[in-house]
């Protein structure tokens, strides 16, 4: 992060929202690798997180980071209603509002980001296959896809940046 910046109240609570969730930002990076390494051999992930800082500046981002954190802490907290409760804490695979979430974050870079986040929902790789754990009692239905969609959204940055479109 740039350290001249100076962030507002909804970012800086979503960083904390993040790392208090067990996610940094080098988890994020690393997802990011992996989604480019392939087209960009010599990236480095100081590249992938200069990306990802980017995406996090966005008010679509926080805002889902916000929302989507909170509902997964209320169902850990079994603080939601009935059917809700049960859905969100069970992950249920009908369930797709936590995907409609993400697709907030991906739309901001474009259409490639839906592929880049298609494909790494699939995979799981990294802090995506933790976060997918539902042994640990902690609940991350939101969670994880948040976390796949910033990753694909700065992958999704990244491909644009390297042609010269940001």
């Amino acid at each position: 992060m740039d350290p001249i910046r100076k962030i507002g109240k909804t970012e800086e609570t979503a960083r904390r929202l993040l790392e208090e969730r067990g996610v940094k930002i080098q988890d994020i990076a690393e997802l990011v690798m992996y989604l480019q390494k392939r087209y960009h051999p010599d990236l480095e992930i100081e590249e992938c997180i200069g990306n990802i800082e980017r995406v996090l500046q966005k008010r679509e981002v926080q805002n889902a980071i916000l929302t989507g954190i909170q509902l997964d802490k209320l169902a850990e907290k079994g603080l939601l209603d009935e059917p809700l409760q049960q859905i969100i804490a069970d992950d249920e695979s009908l369930y797709g509002v936590d995907e409609i979430l993400a697709f907030s974050i991906v739309n901001v870079y474009g259409s490639i980001g839906f592929t880049n986040y298609g494909y790494i929902d699939k995979q799981k790789p990294g802090i995506l296959e933790r976060l997918n754990d539902h042994s640990t009692g902690e609940c991350h239905t939101f969670l994880d896809d948040i976390v796949g969609a910033i990753a694909a959204a700065a992958s999704s940055r990244l491909a644009h940046s390297s042609r010269g479109e940001l």
